[in-house]
C-alpha cells in the first residue's frame, strides 16, 4: 500500500521504518524535502525504500495519508494541501496538540474533530496517539497484551487502519473502536495521564488494556 506521512520527527520516522519493513511504499512528508541535513539523518530509511517529498507529493502519492505533524500545526498544513486534494483518503491521525505550558491546545473540540469538520470529503481515522512512538512498532515490546483505540465515521477506513495497524504488531483483539470521531477527545486527553504516568514511573514505553468484568459479573445501575 501507498502510505503517506507527514511528519518527519522521531513519530513519522518511526512509522515509516514499520511499515517499510511491512513492504509498504512510504514516502515521509516534509517541506524542506532536499536538505541535505535532514538527508542524512534518514540515511537508513532512505536505504530501506523510503522516499521524502514535499507535503503537495506525499498527499498525491498516498492511499493512505498519515498525521504525524505537531497538532497545534496540523490543520493549517492540511490546508496548504487542499481539500480536493485529499478528498476521499483515509488519513490516519496521530497528533495530539500541546501548548507552550503544556496543556492541550484542544480543550474542547478534539484535533480530530476539526480534521474533520475543516476536510469533510477526507475519512479521519483517530489512533495511535495514546502510546508511545516505538510502542507504536512495537507492541510484543511490552510484557502481555494492551489496547489500542479507535475514532472515526467511516467504518471502512477503520478497516483499512486495522490492517495497516496489524502490520506494526497489534492483533485485532488489541483494537477497541471508540465509535464516532467525536470519541476522539478522550484519546487526545489521555496524554495528560500519560504524562503522569511516565513521570511516576520513569518510563514512557507502556500501554494500557481494557480489563472487562468477570464472567458472570453484571454492571449494577
Amino acid at each position: 500500500m501507498r502510505i503517506g506521512i507527514l511528519g518527519t520527527g522521531n513519530v513519522g520516522r518511526a512509522l515509516a521504518a514499520g511499515w517499510l519493513r511491512a513492504g509498504h511504499d512510504v514516502a515521509l512528508g516534509s517541506r524542506r524535502p532536499g536538505d541535505e541535513e535532514l538527508l542524512a539523518e534518514l540515511k537508513e530509511l532512505l536505504q530501506a525504500g523510503l522516499r521524502v517529498e514535499d507535503p503537495a507529493g506525499t498527499a498525491a502519492h498516498a492511499e493512505v495519508l498519515v498525521n504525524a505533524t505537531p497538532g497545534t500545526a496540523s490543520v493549517a498544513l492540511l490546508g496548504s494541501i487542499g481539500a480536493p486534494a485529499l478528498a476521499g483518503k483515509v488519513l490516519l491521525d496521530v497528533a495530539v496538540g500541546f501548548l507552550e505550558d503544556e496543556s492541550l491546545s484542544h480543550q474542547v473540540l478534539s484535533l480530530g474533530e476539526e480534521i474533520q469538520q475543516a476536510f469533510p470529503d477526507t475519512r479521519v481515522v483517530k489512533t495511535l496517539c495514546t502510546i508511545d512512538r516505538d510502542v507504536m512498532v512495537a507492541p510484543d515490546s511490552l510484557e502481555g497484551p494492551s489496547t489500542l483505540f479507535l475514532s472515526g465515521e467511516d467504518a471502512e477506513a477503520k478497516r483499512v487502519v486495522s490492517g495497516l495497524l496489524a502490520d506494526l504488531g497489534w492483533p485485532a483483539e488489541s483494537l477497541l473502536d471508540l465509535g464516532g470521531i467525536v470519541t476522539a477527545r478522550g484519546q487526545e486527553h489521555f496524554a495528560l495521564l500519560f504524562v503522569g504516568i511516565a513521570l511516576s514511573t520513569g518510563t514512557f514505553k507502556f500501554n494500557i488494556r481494557f480489563v472487562p468484568p468477570a464472567p458472570g459479573r453484571t454492571d449494577t445501575p
